[in-house]
């Protein structure tokens, strides 16, 4: 029976583990502690002084900046960050939690696995092996995504890079819309640490795969930097939405040499595969596996579908930005662009339609990209405008309606956040929106301020206002607050 082994942390705390490896990564072997609440994870190579350095710091400064922060608690879910570094017979490990138990799979053909990203980012492994009740809904997927963008963006802010964002060091769960970043211990700080790796295939920059042959001192060389985490980051949002890579598509720069061909698809030829004018690589559908379709194809299912929010930063990720990095979107640019895009979706009417939700198209005849299901009856739509001085402007964003759909303070004004930083109180919803009677309301909930512009009376909490074409609702009188003007989609 293997034998628990006691050791002193380098902080000077106790950690404990069962002598036997229950795991293996690519440098890593690990152990689990004996209530299951932490594993530790040792080098199977000595680490050299500045890698050493490199960790003290990750389980030291770094952690202390991102968790012991006011609203720190947060990034515990969205971080398996290291909370030690331990020696023992002469190796060096790190203590991280244990993963929560929604990323690994229960029942199945893969009962105890975890959630690896590539099982959701990929048609062909989605549809072949996914059982329908694992792979989340449109709206989970955009969930994902915006946990995902988040994490992201706090790295960045701290002044760190991951250095190898990938499906493979990334938990996801598309049931409740999850995201955790792992192999946190290997993090790039730019001018101290530099990085270990170039990264994942599929996910490394153009600029690092094109000058990867060039000596690490070459002042042209690109290694791994917040700038290269833009661009997988970029490639992850749409591979988790549109389940395939942006750029394998139907091109080949070297038919002799396998190798050389995916230098130059992924480095310096690198071509979106929906590029809106330079049509070369694009996807040959007759190329395609059977279970690639239809995400396989994007004259199936463009990235339009994406809504216009999506749309406009994949394009500056990918045609703008993709060989030039200062063009990148963001992480806090793709967080907001994600949380407004939930407020366009809409739920699918057909019962069986596997993704469940759908972007509105902002058409008259509003339909499912999925299942090809036109929706029928009345649909509202309202368009928030705010006061940046003395006249209400619109403000690029909209909320679909559906029966029991909900508004939250971060929708009545827009200085309430909407990420890490709401409380508790702003995330109750202060209204909600029903078919009744033939007609759409929305009921007030808590907002003291809300009034009906159009026929110039407040709405009480707990009374409802009418949502007609064209009708205007003030929903805060506060600085920040919003109004909104009701459009009818008659179908």
């Amino acid at each position: 029976m293997a034998q628990k082994v006691t050791l002193k942390a380098a902080d000077g705390s106790t950690v404990e583990f069962i002598d036997e490896i229950k795991a293996q990564g690519g440098v890593k072997d690990v152990y689990f502690s004996p209530d299951k609440s932490y594993v530790v994870a040792f080098y199977r190579s000595p680490l050299n002084p500045n890698d050493k350095e490199r960790i003290n710091n990750i389980v030291g400064v770094y952690r202390e900046r991102i968790f012991n922060s006011p609203g720190g608690n947060y990034w515990n879910q969205m971080f398996a960050w290291p909370t030690k570094m331990v020696e023992w017979n002469g190796k060096t490990g790190v203590v991280m939690p244990f993963y929560d138990t929604k990323y690994f799979f229960k029942g199945g053909p893969f009962d105890g696995k975890e959630k690896n990203g590539k099982w959701f980012s990929s048609a062909k492994l989605r549809n072949r092996f996914l059982p329908s009740d694992q792979k989340g809904t449109f709206l989970t997927n955009l969930h994902m995504c915006i946990k995902l963008a988040r994490a992201v963006r706090r790295l960045h802010a701290a002044g760190l890079a991951h250095s190898d964002l990938s499906y493979n060091n990334i938990l996801v769960d598309p049931i409740t819309g999850a995201a955790c970043i792992i192999d946190d211990d290997s993090l790039v700080v730019p001018g101290k640490f530099p990085p270990e790796v170039l990264g994942t295939p599929d996910f490394i920059a153009p600029e690092v795969m094109e000058t990867k042959g060039l000596p690490l001192t070459d002042k042209n060389r690109k290694l791994p930097s917040i700038y290269t985490d833009r661009h997988a980051l970029a490639v992850l949002i749409y591979m988790y939405l549109l389940n395939r890579h942006p750029l394998r598509g139907g091109k080949v720069h070297d038919v002799n040499d396998a190798g050389r061909d995916e230098e130059l698809s992924m480095g310096t030829k690198a071509l979106f595969i929906e590029h809106p004018t330079d049509k070369t690589n694009r996807v040959k559908p007759q190329q395609l596996a059977p279970s690639e379709l239809p995400q396989g194809d994007p004259s199936k299912l463009p990235y339009t579908i994406c809504g216009p929010y999506l749309k406009e930063l994949f394009d500056r990720a990918f045609v703008d930005g993709l060989h030039d990095p200062m063009k990148r979107p963001s992480a806090a640019e793709w967080e907001d662009a994600l949380v407004k895009t939930t407020d366009l979706v809409q739920p699918c009417q057909n019962s069986q339609c596997e993704a469940h939700w759908f972007v509105f198209d902002n058409t008259r005849k509003p339909r499912c990209p999925f299942c090809g299901r036109e929706y029928h009856g009345q649909l509202p739509v309202l368009n928030f405008y705010y006061k940046p001085r003395d006249k209400y402007q619109y403000e690029n964003c909209r909320l679909m309606v559906y029966d029991k759909q909900t508004l939250y303070k971060w929708h009545s004004n827009n200085l309430i956040p909407a990420n890490e930083k709401t409380s508790e109180e702003d995330k109750k919803p202060v209204g909600d929106f029903h078919f009744h009677g033939g007609q759409w309301i929305l009921i007030n909930r808590r907002l003291p301020d809300m009034y009906d512009v159009t026929d110039k009376k407040p709405v009480p909490i707990g009374g409802f206002v009418p949502l007609t074409d064209g009708r205007q609702i003030l929903l805060d009188k506060a600085q920040g607050g919003r109004l909104v003007i009701v459009q009818l989609v008659n179908n």
